[in-house]
């Protein structure tokens, strides 16, 4: 019997020939059809995503607004109904406890989707850190979640929902009927492309899923997801930030609103940010032959022995869509600047390469 979790498409995975794989306590999809070829179809279709697995907490109750402030770095007062942001939860040294995002159902009412390997972490936190301000519930069980992603995305979810969710802006909800089956549609995504992340019943999620499929959406696997979000330089927890990371340093400063509020970890980013940060997080592009893979060192040769290893890589990948190898690290803030160059030891293998500023891959 396996002790890792399923989400309430599996047997739909199953059925459709995906390969699974362990993820985060999950059993989930890394392909069907194969890595490069679902990349295309989200490129240049509509790819659909399992995202089930992520956790659901509300924090509900008239003080509830106060509870997600102390929790995130981001301004929630900001958010009217409606309304979702991209933030960080810190602990207090400023180290990430995971990086999510905040809808507001209502004023007493919020949503956090949080990561799925996380979900156990994050909802204790969350109740040891806010419990007495608000009511914390795990809402994780019973939410089904879907990613709806690519240039036909919002037109097949439109399409299939009794609202016209076309209308709909980024980083906004609405309540809709899709395929029959309640969702809330949120006009986000972790692709690079546009689209809806799709939150329903779990006993539901299989209908909507199915519907989506039918409608001309292409299952896609965790191995598409990664090299999607590495193209469009996304952050994955675990990866490229984690407790030891701090959102200046990822390069995720925009998320940290220092006048928002008291919350975890703000005294030790004010310091940061007043005395600069020490590393920082690139995207880089490898020049010539070789793939940087996490864990890989970034070095200088014009250093002692014992001593060149000066920083780390933390994704790579070959960049199916841009080309060429792209991947991100952390290095010296002295040698984050686009278009500096960097040595990586690929394995033994001193292979060239250079930052680059912004995203890898940009729609339209």
């Amino acid at each position: 019997m396996s002790s890792l979790r399923r989400t309430p498409l599996y047997d739909l995975h199953v059925a459709a020939g995906a390969k699974m794989v362990e993820f985060g306590g999950w059993e989930m999809p890394l392909q069907y059809q194969g890595i490069i070829a679902e990349h295309r179809a989200v490129r240049s279709g509509i790819g659909l995503f399992d995202v089930s697995h992520m956790g659901e907490v509300a924090l509900r109750g008239p003080r509830a607004a106060e509870g997600v402030q102390r929790l995130v770095t981001n301004a929630v007062g900001k958010l009217d109904d409606g309304a979702a942001m991209y933030t960080v939860m810190c602990y207090p040294d400023g180290g990430i406890v995971d990086d999510c995002i905040v809808y507001r159902r209502g004023p007493d009412d919020f949503m956090v989707v949080v990561n799925a390997s996380n979900t156990g972490k994050d909802l204790a936190w969350m109740r040891e850190q806010a419990g007495e301000i608000a009511e914390v519930v795990d809402e994780s069980e019973a939410t089904g979640l879907v990613a709806v992603q690519g240039p036909q995305a919002v037109a097949t979810v439109a399409r299939l929902a009794q609202a016209d969710l076309a209308a709909v802006k980024r980083f906004r909800f609405e309540r809709a009927e899709i395929a029959g089956v309640p969702c809330l549609a949120a006009r986000t995504g972790y692709t690079g492309e546009d689209g809806f992340e799709l939150a329903c019943p779990a006993g539901r999620a299989a209908d909507l899923w199915s519907a989506l499929v039918a409608a001309g959406g292409t299952p896609i696997g965790l191995g598409a997801r990664d090299t999607l979000r590495l193209e469009a330089k996304l952050c994955l927890y675990g990866n490229d930030i984690d407790e030891t990371t701090t959102p200046l340093e990822a390069g995720l400063g925009w998320v940290v609103k220092l006048d928002a509020g008291d919350f975890i970890g703000r005294d030790a980013l004010v310091r940061q940010k007043a005395e600069g940060v020490k590393r920082s997080l690139v995207g880089f592009r490898i020049e010539g032959r070789g793939i940087a893979r996490h864990g890989y060192s970034i070095v200088d040769r014009a250093r002692p022995a014992g001593e060149q290893a000066i920083g780390q890589v933390t994704s790579g990948t070959t960049g199916i869509t841009v080309g060429g190898a792209i991947g991100m690290g952390y290095v010296p803030a002295a040698r984050s600047a686009p278009g500096t160059e960097l040595t990586i030891d690929c394995r033994g293998k001193d292979v060239g390469a250079q930052v680059v500023k912004g995203a890898f891959y940009q729609r339209g």
